[in-house]
């Protein structure tokens, strides 16, 4: 028998949910043939079966989320005959059960929440995590309402705020009566001031209670992709301290080369020139300048330098997004990265990609500019430290030496982690960027 395992499907993913079983015990099943499809903050996509044989067992349904390398189903590749039943043998005396162990007196030191986490509330995202070792939850405690009843952001919010809204009789217990003394005369309470004459007050818009939606609205359950990638873009924001600097590039020349050279690329190699994987070329040639940007933070104190440049590049799907990497881009040529870009873009939109396609980049690109946004402020995309996103390409008129020239210009914004990079530092990169387009003078065949 094969196990079959939940893949990993990213560096900060601990968990996925099995969304669709592909193929029913008996069914067989051939090598790299889909068997289940999987949603994660990263990835929806089928997962291929590992070997050939005969799906033997099912072990979790549709819908169920598991952390990361939970067997899943198992397959029989016919390797192995089933083993035979064994025969049953008298039973054995039972023992009598032994003593209890004693009890370990309290010591006043709580148990670690990430004990409580591990045990009791199973695979959880990072964002979770951190909020229940911030304000010291026991997660025992909380129901979750996630998918497979795990427990979300907001399943920790209300568990919060329910403690305290508690009423304060249950926290406090009522005061004694006074005694009363009969000689005492009664105290006669003055009459309270009449109320001030009324004013103008604002009105504040009440909050909506999806509750019991108005007339004509509708409500659905977000997607589990959707889900995952509100957690993760959250978690993204209370951990980088998110700093952007916006330069303004001007593409003419890059647009020259592009025009000359993308009616030969496209009938040569069946797919479009873009300006994109211009900037990735040049992305590439900073990042080696300046490795800091291409680096990573390991828990508070300690620096990763990654030696090679793997470049996420964000891909829009009709309900996510999707980032698939480009694993050594920098030894690729502008035809080379545009050849990625295409191939990886048509196959996480078919869900073809495979789980290591979408791991270990160093340095995410979002190119938000093909939509037409001129520019933006991308949320980094952890444990990354910098994203780099590119606006629309558009014909300007600029003043250049003292005269009115029209020129192709763009918008770069580098969102960059101030934990790390300074505002100094994120500059020169994004200036060593622009340098290398407005003087770009390579030639595409």
């Amino acid at each position: 028998m094969i196990d079959v395992v939940m893949p990993q499907m990213g560096e900060s993913i601990v968990e996925g949910t099995l969304t669709k079983w592909l193929k029913k015990p008996g069914d067989t099943v051939g090598r790299d043939e889909p068997l289940f499809e999987i949603s994660t903050d990263k990835v929806d996509t089928e997962i291929p079966s590992p070997v050939a044989g005969v799906l033997a067992e099912v072990l979790i349904e549709e819908g169920k989320t598991v952390g990361i390398n939970t067997i899943v189903a198992r397959i029989n590749d016919g390797s192995s005959a089933p083993a035979a039943a064994p025969v049953a043998a008298a039973p054995a005396p039972v023992a009598a059960p032994p003593p209890p162990a004693p009890v370990p007196e309290a010591d006043g030191t709580p148990e670690p929440v990430a004990t409580v986490v591990e045990e009791t509330a199973g695979p959880l995202s990072p964002l979770v995590r951190k909020m229940a070792r911030e304000n010291n939850i026991d997660l025992s405690k909380v129901k979750g309402t996630g998918a497979g009843n795990r427990i979300t952001k907001q399943d920790l919010e209300a568990y919060l705020a329910s403690k305290t809204a508690a009423p304060k009789s249950q926290a406090e217990p009522p005061a004694p009566p006074t005694p009363q003394t009969p000689t005492a005369p009664p105290v006669v309470q003055a009459a309270p001031p009449p109320p001030p004459p009324p004013q103008a007050v604002a009105t504040i818009p009440q909050t909506v209670d999806i509750s019991s939606p108005a007339p004509g609205t509708r409500v659905e359950q977000m997607s589990v992709m959707r889900q995952r990638i509100a957690e993760h873009m959250v978690f993204s924001k209370h951990t980088s301290a998110h700093v952007t600097t916006v330069h303004k590039v001007d593409f003419t020349k890059v647009a020259k080369v592009r025009e000359k050279a993308k009616a030969n690329v496209q009938a040569q190699y069946g797919f479009s020139l873009t300006f994109l994987p211009f900037v990735l070329k040049a992305t590439c040639v900073a990042l080696r300048q300046f490795p800091l940007l291409n680096a990573s933070i390991q828990g508070d104190t300690n620096i990763i330098y990654h030696r090679d440049i793997n470049l996420g590049i964000a891909v829009a799907l009709e309900n996510g997004l999707i980032v698939p990497v480009i694993r050594n881009a920098d030894e690729k040529s502008v035809i080379g990265l545009q050849r990625s870009i295409a191939d990886l873009a048509a196959r996480a939109r078919s869900r073809q990609l495979r789980p290591e396609e979408v791991k270990d980049g160093t340095f995410s690109v979002t190119n938000f500019g093909s939509f037409g946004s001129v520019f933006a402020t991308p949320v980094i995309n952890q444990p990354q430290v910098a994203i780099l996103g590119v606006g629309t390409v558009e014909k300007t008129p600029v003043v250049i030496d003292d005269a009115i020239a029209i020129r192709s210009i763009a918008y770069l914004a580098l969102t960059f982690d101030h934990r790390l990079i300074d505002g100094a530092l994120a500059d020169q990169f994004t200036g060593k960027i622009k340098a290398i387009l407005e003087g770009w003078s390579e030639e595409i065949s």
